[in-house]
């Protein structure tokens, strides 16, 4: 065993406070930078080395799947080396929803192989929703109504209880929609990301011994980033959280950015009145940034109300000064941005390290046109691999095999590849496979000729074929089945360029399908779980996961998927009035105004060396060229902290020509 001094002798007073603190209710208010995951991993693993407890025992969840994977391998590092070997569970809070529903999927009185429905399946299955209810997709816009019905369910509103509230036509419009989506979901078996939180936190209120199963289970529970956390993802923390009240919630009340998708703040800053003897520790030195950028930090962010106090300060030194530069519009502004980039890179930089983030995706266009110019490699954060049409049409096939009633995977493959059953003939066939379900009968009963008969018949003995597989093979073995049995790789392998790389990405889908492959023997459980595991990951994969990749080049990001990351080098543009901050907080409530404060409190932390800050003069939205000013924000930074610049003019584009 080690000894506890040497255990925490790379931990600093407060971080020792924390993990020290083993018993009842903690709040830990960890500063950007701050070393939140060091002192959450080494207050774990006190509590299985000091304190008795069992590593099974140990609950910790995250929001993002990088976060989970990075305190998962901490911890278990820091176990390993004094000889523990069981595993604490690491998780999402929606893998965890899943985990509990897959283990309880009787009494949620769900199939055993439901289907995880991403955002892609769920908006066509409202879109479907809303022909069904005699609206027009073009009018009624299937997007708006998914988010819509989210917001709902992520503060705890089922489609029941929100009929009880109904006092407008919008209301009974929104009823329609979301009813017939339920009926659509549910008869396929399939659950959205809403439902993984809903259905679960339902289940544990109800069913008093599949809680008190997990309130047994788990003796310690941690919940990071806890400020943003919804309704539902609260109630699941305190329904997990037993009677000896053994909850960690770590957080920092000034990065709560995702309000629009149902996160609270009151959660975190209410924290010590839902735990009246809670210890509260603060975590103020940042690790991560220089003197110069803290000061600037701290400047912008004292200005919110909503807060807990604090002043991040750190040792690292003043660094270098925080370079404003006013372009003349967006080309201009590119040009500097990879100007200066250019000479990073030339100085030995690593392109990984250095980062350009704005307030709206539509502000990439003009950056990715300039580093093509400047023949710069780049990555534009959120082009999932899972998402590609090939890696999903592979993962509809397996979906739909485990569950012959996914009527949104069967319809997207029927025909992929062409077997030729046409579209008018896959609406037919679906108007009554979604009244009365798939089957031979309704096949037969469906009026369509014989030949197109057969060859629907003949896909579903495909699919049944590739399910008889399923269940005797490894996840990397079905891929590879897959791709061969349905004929993408013999349509591919001889085809264009694209082709090729389409198939490339089938077999990457395969060699990743490999980490699964012992996944029923790891879990002790039969053998579709490894192939479940693969299925729930991949619905379950975000944004921030494409850049687990090994892809060489600068990033591109928003400032809302960059939560959680870290760079030498940041770009932080379009800082102008209506841009950053957004119109919708420039115009709207006190809350939405200090949440894009806090949202440009996250993009300047997300810098360790150097800062760059830039608006225009002028800027085209929309086709419309417009006169901007700058953003509110810069004037809160401290002059002595900043060197400004100015690049580009009415009359000369300011182009940069790049010379090695």
């Amino acid at each position: 065993m080690m000894l506890l001094m040497d255990y925490l002798k790379d931990l600093n007073d407060r971080q020792k406070e924390a993990v020290l603190h083993t018993e009842g209710p903690l709040l830990i208010v960890a500063g950007a930078g701050a070393g939140k995951t060091k002192t959450i991993t080494h207050r774990i693993a006190h509590l299985v080395v000091h304190a008795g407890a069992r590593p099974n025992e140990i609950l910790a969840v995250t929001f993002t799947n990088k976060a989970g994977k990075e305190m998962r391998e901490r911890v278990e590092s820091l176990l390993t080396a004094q000889k523990v070997y069981g595993k604490p569970f690491v998780s999402t809070f929606h893998a965890l929803g899943v985990s509990i529903l897959r283990e309880n999927y009787e009494a949620a009185k769900l199939p055993r192989s439901f289907v995880i429905l991403d955002e892609s399946d769920s908006v066509a299955l409202v879109k479907q929703s809303i022909i069904d209810g005699g609206f027009d997709p073009k009018q009624f816009e299937p997007k708006k109504f998914k988010s819509i019905i989210s917001k709902q369910k992520s503060d705890g509103v089922t489609v029941g209880e929100f009929a009880k509230n109904i006092s407008s036509y919008s209301g009974e419009t929104i009823h329609k929609i979301w009813k017939r989506y339920e009926e659509l979901a549910r008869k396929e078996g399939g659950l959205d990301f809403d439902d993984l939180l809903l259905t679960s936190v339902s289940l544990l209120k109800t069913n008093s011994e599949v809680r008190k199963k997990y309130t047994d289970r788990f003796r310690y529970v941690h919940i990071d980033e806890y400020q943003d956390t919804n309704e539902l993802q609260y109630d699941m923390a305190m329904l997990l959280t037993g009677d000896n009240k053994n909850i960690c919630v770590v957080g920092d009340s000034d990065q709560t950015i995702y309000s629009w998708r149902g996160a609270n703040i009151r959660n975190i800053l209410n924290f010590e009145k839902d735990f009246p003897n809670a210890k509260v520790v603060l975590l103020e030195e940042n690790y991560r940034s220089t003197g110069t950028i803290l000061s600037a930090a701290n400047e912008v962010i004292k200005k919110n109300k909503e807060r807990k106090d604090k002043t991040l300060f750190t040792k690292n030194g003043d660094g270098e000064p925080i370079t404003l530069c006013e372009a003349y519009d967006e080309s201009s502004e590119a040009e500097f941005v990879v100007g200066k980039m250019y000479e990073l890179l030339k100085n030995g930089a690593d392109p990984e390290k250095i980062v350009v983030l704005y307030r709206a995706n539509f502000q990439s266009r003009t950056f990715e046109d300039a580093l093509l110019m400047a023949q710069i490699p780049y990555q534009v954060l959120g082009t999932k691999f899972f998402e590609r049409k090939e890696v999903k049409d592979v993962l509809c096939y397996i979906r739909a095999a485990l569950n012959p009633e996914s009527f949104s995977d069967i319809r997207r493959i029927i025909n992929v590849p062409t077997r030729g059953i046409g579209k008018t003939t896959v609406d037919k066939l679906f108007a009554v496979h979604v009244k009365d379900g798939m089957n031979p009968q309704t096949i037969a009963e469906s009026g369509l000729p014989a030949a197109t008969q057969k060859k629907i018949g003949d896909f579903f003995l495909l699919l049944k074929r590739i399910r008889e597989f399923i269940e005797t093979h490894e996840p990397s073995e079905v891929v590879r089945f897959v791709v061969t049995e349905t004929g993408f790789e013999k349509l591919l392998k001889d085809g264009t360029e694209e082709d090729r790389e389409r198939l490339e990405n089938m077999r990457e889908l395969a060699t990743l399908a490999t980490k699964y492959d012992k996944q029923s023997e790891i879990e002790n459980t039969d053998a579709l779980r490894g192939i479940e595991k693969l299925l729930e990951d991949a619905a379950l994969a975000s944004d921030q996961d494409t850049l687990l990749k090994d892809t060489k080049g600068v990033r591109l990001m928003t400032v809302h998927a960059s939560k959680g990351l870290e760079f030498q080098t940041v770009f932080v543009v379009g800082l102008e009035h209506d841009l950053f901050p957004h119109a919708r907080g420039n115009g709207g409530t006190k809350e939405e105004k200090e949440e894009e404060r806090r949202l440009f409190y996250v993009a300047i932390t997300r810098a360790e060396k150097k800062l760059y800050l830039t608006h225009a003069s002028v800027r085209t939205i929309f086709g419309s060229r417009q006169i901007q000013t700058p953003s509110e924000f810069l004037y809160d930074i401290p002059e002595e902290n900043l060197e400004r610049e100015s690049f580009g003019s009415r009359y000369s584009t300011g182009r940069v020509i790049f010379l090695d």
